[in-house]
């Protein structure tokens, strides 16, 4: 690749690319409406990219839908389920606040993104809310919205992601035990690891 062909410069790429189309304006908005609440509320999955000194981060959140509550037209809350405890996303929060969510709902092509500012809740009344199996969350993230809009269905068509036809077998692809054993020198992982897989994360899913 040659330096001489990359794009440096916002003007190059004003350039390159033209203006964007007036519908790509008017769908962004500084709040959660009527119509984006119902895009929230039905999606079970969304992912969530952080900022910190270390980097960048995009971590996944899924549970039932309406998961993601909004709160009032500036403000949605996330409850944090149980992971492994990396909570690269939170730390990220508590030296950046800034936050960008991606919404996707099976079936949909069309994905819905938030931007805004977060910050991070253990109100007991706040967590007792999210409790599911009467296991609440360890803490909440309140995201206070800056930034609406949906993105097109393009990027799902072309990747026809709700497609049955285009799924992969599991199978088919490394197993985590074998990921696992792979990297740590066979500390973690293994057989074992992908065995017990299933009933640990039903175990550990609250």
């Amino acid at each position: 690749m040659s330096e001489a062909h990359l794009v440096t410069s916002e003007e190059a790429l004003a350039v390159l690319y033209g203006a964007p189309v007036e519908a790509s304006l008017a769908k962004e908005i500084d709040h959660v409406n009527p119509h984006y609440r119902a895009l929230v509320e039905a999606a079970p999955f969304f992912a969530l990219a952080t900022s910190g000194p270390e980097g960048l981060d995009c971590s996944p959140r899924g549970d039932a839908p309406g998961f993601v509550r909004v709160a009032d037209a500036k403000t949605v809350l996330i409850p944090d389920r149980r992971g492994n405890n990396r909570i690269d996303s939170l730390r990220n929060i508590v030296r950046d606040p800034r936050v960008a969510l991606l919404f996707l709902i099976p079936g949909v092509g069309e994905t819905l993104r938030i931007n805004g500012r977060a910050e991070i809740s253990v109100d007991p009344e706040l967590l007792a809310s999210f409790a599911v199996d009467g296991k609440a969350p360890r803490s909440v993230i309140v995201v206070r919205v800056e930034r609406v809009y949906f993105q097109c269905a393009r990027a799902i068509l072309r990747a026809k992601l709700w497609d049955p036809a285009r799924r992969v077998e599991r199978a088919s692809l490394p197993s985590t035990g074998t990921i696992l054993a792979e990297l740590s020198q066979g500390r973690v992982g293994g057989e074992s690891y992908d065995r017990e897989m299933p009933a640990r994360l039903q175990a550990n899913l609250y």
